[in-house]
Formats: structure tokens, C-alpha cells, sequence
């Protein structure tokens, strides 16, 4: 018989892939975006880059950031009936939009 494998990234084959137009280089603007304490995110793994990486778990979640750690943003996260505390990098972050109060 053969082993089950249970690694990071089992059963993501269609969750973790690029569609043709959008392989090759991410855009560096994800990268240049500052996320400030309290702002909320939108959790979207690009599989391309593997540093940084929240569990897929986790990919279309929405969190807040509630703090930094290097390079990566300290986001908070409802799973289940808990809050969880993940380690993402930026290339795997998208700001919400706020609604324009008027």
C-alpha cells in the first residue's frame, strides 16, 4: 500500500494554481502596499511565492492586522469559534476597500 501524503500543501491542486494568464512574475505592488495596526485583509495565497505562506487553510479569509513581524504582518483570523494569530507575507495580503461613508 501507499502512504498518504500529509504535507503543507496536500489537497491544493485546484486552490493553489495560477490560470495561464497570470503565470510568470507577481505584480510588486502587493509588496509596496504599508498595512497599518487595525486595517482589515483579504487572505490570497500566490502560490508562486512560497516564503511568508499562511496555511491554505486559510486563503479568502478575511483578517486585521494587529501587528508586524520583519518583513511579514501579524494578521487575526476567525477559525471556527477562535481567533488565530497567522505570520503572512505581503505578496499574500490585498487591502478590503472601505464603503465611502457619506
Amino acid at each position: 500500500m501507499v502512504r498518504k501524503s500529509k504535507g503543507f500543501r496536500s489537497r491544493t491542486r485546484k486552490k493553489l494554481r495560477k490560470k495561464p494568464r497570470e503565470r510568470g512574475l507577481s505584480p510588486l505592488s502587493p509588496l509596496m502596499y504599508e498595512y497599518e495596526k487595525g486595517d482589515k485583509v483579504h487572505i490570497v495565497i500566490d502560490p508562486s511565492v512560497h516564503s511568508g505562506m499562511p496555511h491554505p487553510r486559510f486563503h479568502g479569509r478575511t483578517g486585521e492586522v494587529i501587528g508586524r513581524q520583519g518583513r511579514a504582518y501579524i494578521v487575526k483570523v476567525r477559525d471556527g469559534g477562535k481567533e488565530k494569530k497567522l505570520i503572512v507575507g505581503p505578496e499574500h495580503l490585498r487591502p478590503q476597500e472601505q464603503p465611502e461613508m457619506k
